[in-house]
């Protein structure tokens, strides 16, 4: 029992104990009971269609470009933990190209009797030779990093390793890290990432390795950043103080580091003279006042000798802003949100100012991502990867050459038949006036009401853009269903301010959103309550939570994936402290005042009805702790309530595989089938 702030003890505390003999025998009771239930001869049809869509040998093999040959992570039903292989670059252009396997994820689990998941190669460049592959089991955060020789493909003899744990590490040279790990005595922050930076030279133990750099334990993170462009030789230290600010300082030889003098909160990046600036809020600096979203140039020099002369490359407008940008090797690459349409913009540095323009010979109505193909900073071109997709149209992969031509090099299969679906826009009005956007995908000639399922997030400024449906278009709109995306309060979607209205006091009002386009939906005779689910995952779980707690009769059923739940013991789990910023402090009296209101652990009553709801977590999840899960799922249980549990062993925050990742989708398919979708009433 846990006394928390004068609360009532907390009965289910027991299954926070992630590995506890107790707890997991009542999981592995309520996963059992779950697959009974759910597990029927149409989930196993659902779960074949979407691992065949999901490893189709025609799927888009992603490419980063490496010492002149492209590299792909690939996973199918014959490698099912994945291939890391490679080829050239117009051997990829063909349709069927020859690849050669690096490291067989597969084979080296096999061979080392461990549940390995790739999580990446941090290649030594330009040679591209040397490289850090970090390892995860089960698909948890924390991972394994092992120095791999690409040339003779495999791990090298004696080199570098640090055993697991979160963190990173940066090449300084062929023979320095520089590692931030939590790895350590008083090695982490209380959020559980890295506090300090060591640079760790070859053959040294690494509890030898210098102290580069601290945090504090009360920051989220601390990490080290290389920049190794010939003749701005430099190396960058981070310290991450909240999920929304942060300090960065410049290495100086035999002298403490200088701290980049820039308002916490703002997005920054160093290219050779250039410091760019993306402010989150209004900056008066050097005379002018700079409003929020803006994005700014000025010298690098200059700035750290005293000047605040800036240039500005970006101004946002009515619900346009500036979702990302990054530098090629001559330009800048800018993604523009205009109303949540995508247009790409590229900045060139002329004489006496910039050059913007947009990128030509793009589609109007689809989702833009460009990415620089070449992995490392050495080698870099103003050559681009452009993904184009949309809710029903596969995506595309196109390479932009320097000078813009667009060359489209993949595309993906069709999943599902859309032929007579349709994706519109629409707004609800919350319940303050905001007028929140949603996307809805159903039929082009829908006929009465139909089963609807009403995804969302709203929160930490992630954006929620069209992308291909796969698999969902498969199961779900194949069917005659609607599919439906809510773009509230505390995403990133229309800037600084909509992330604002959704913090903190603004969480509620963000739920408030979701539950006003659930209302608009019925209004508009797209479904009825009964058939209307809602779906979020991690901080949509959250969401989710309360639209089973603060709006029961709204919704036919609940589909709850990793979710935050219990926001009076959150800081206390896992990476719970880094999102203070995000949500409030429970301990403090003020916060709790309002964050009550949101806790959905706390606000479920006996008495009341709620809908059937699906809750699934990982016992790997070391970021959202598997104990919001549960302590719901046995709360609801005890309160007589329709509710299936289902926790797998491995997975993390995300689904350790494919394999995985079908079985836990055709999971909650099976369950909207037996709530909101006609079949025989759950018991």
């Amino acid at each position: 029992m846990n006394d928390v702030g004068g609360d009532a003890p907390d009965p289910y505390l027991w299954l926070e104990e992630v590995e506890g003999a107790e707890a997991l025998a009542w999981v592995r009771a309520q996963d059992e009971i779950t697959r009974a239930a759910l597990c029927d001869e149409a989930f196993e049809a659902d779960k074949a269609a979407l691992y065949e869509i999901s490893t189709r040998p025609t799927n888009i093999p992603f490419i980063t470009r490496r010492g002149g040959r492209v590299y792909n992570f690939w996973q199918d039903q014959e490698h099912v933990r994945g291939l890391w292989r490679r080829t050239a670059l117009d051997e990829y252009r063909k349709p069927e190209p020859t690849w050669e396997t690096v490291l067989d994820i597969d084979a080296l689990a096999r061979e080392e009797g461990e549940d390995w998941v790739w999580k990446g190669c941090a290649t030594f460049e330009p040679e591209h030779r040397l490289g850090l592959v970090s390892l995860s089991r089960g698909g948890a955060d924390a991972v394994v990093m092992r120095e791999f020789d690409l040339v003779a493909k495999r791990f090298v003899d004696g080199g570098f390793f640090l055993p697991e744990a979160k963190g990173g590490a940066a090449w300084l040279d062929a023979d320095t890290l520089l590692v931030s790990t939590t790895l350590g005595e008083d090695a982490a922050t209380a959020s559980g990432y890295a506090r300090t930076v060591r640079r760790w030279r070859r053959g040294l133990p690494f509890a030898e390795a210098a102290m580069e750099f601290e945090a504090s334990e009360s920051d989220i993170w601390a990490a080290a950043f290389v920049d190794r462009e010939p003749g701005y030789e430099r190396v960058f230290y981070r310290r991450q103080i909240t999920f929304e600010e942060g300090e960065t300082f410049l290495r100086r030889d035999e002298a403490e580091p200088v701290r980049i003098d820039l308002p916490l909160d703002s997005a920054h990046e160093v290219e050779r003279n250039w410091l760019l600036v993306k402010l989150k809020t209004e900056w008066k600096v050097g005379g002018p006042s700079y409003p929020a979203d803006t994005l700014l140039a000025t010298s690098f020099s200059d700035f750290l000798a005293g000047g605040r002369d800036f240039a500005v490359l970006f101004e946002p407008g009515p619900r346009r802003v500036l979702s990302s940008f990054w530098w090629a090797k001559t330009r800048l690459v800018l993604t523009v949100l205009d109303n949540l349409a995508s247009r790409i913009l590229l900045a060139e540095p002329i004489e006496g100012g910039w050059r913007i323009e947009p990128l030509a010979g793009l589609p109007d109505a689809a989702d833009l991502t460009v990415w620089p193909l070449d992995a490392g900073q050495l080698e870099r071109t103003d050559e681009m990867l452009l993904s184009i997709s949309s809710h029903i149209e596969p995506t595309k992969l196109a390479l932009v050459a320097a000078d813009g031509a667009i060359e489209v090099l993949k595309e993906a299969p069709s999943a599902f038949d859309a032929a007579g679906l349709v994706v519109t826009r629409h707004e609800a009005v919350s319940i303050d006036g905001e007028r929140i956007p949603y996307f809805m995908i159903g039929a082009r000639d829908r006929d009465g009401p139909r089963p609807t399922v009403l995804y969302g997030y709203g929160g930490f400024s992630v954006a929620l853009t069209p992308g291909y449906l796969g698999g969902i278009g498969k199961i779900w709109l194949e069917n005659g269903n609607v599919w439906v995306v809510a773009n509230i309060r505390g995403g990133g979607e229309f800037g600084a301010a909509w992330h604002k209205a959704g913090m903190r006091q603004g969480k509620a009002l963000s739920h408030d959103d979701f539950a006003a386009v659930a209302r608009d939906l019925v209004t508009r005779g797209v479904t009825t309550p009964k058939q209307l689910a809602a779906y979020g995952g991690s901080n949509g779980g959250l969401l989710v939570g309360n639209m089973l707690t603060r709006y029961p009769d709204d919704f036919g059923a609940i589909w709850c994936t990793v979710p935050l739940l219990d926001m009076r013991r959150y800081t206390q789990l896992l990476a719970g402290p880094s999102w203070i910023a995000e949500y409030g402090d429970p301990d403090k009296a003020e916060d709790w005042a309002f964050m009550q209101a949101f806790s959905a652990y706390h606000n479920l009553r006996p008495g009341r009805a709620y809908p059937p709801i699906l809750l699934v977590t990982s016992r790997r999840d070391d970021r959202v702790h598997p104990g919001h899960a549960r302590k719901m799922a046995a709360k609801l249980m005890a309160l007589e309530q329709t509710v299936f549990f289902y926790e797998p062993d491995e997975g993390g925050h995300g689904a350790a595989n494919k394999e995985q990742a079908a079985f836990l989708s055709a999971l909650g398919f099976s369950f909207l089938r037996k709530t909101i979708a006609g079949e025989a009433e759950t018991s």
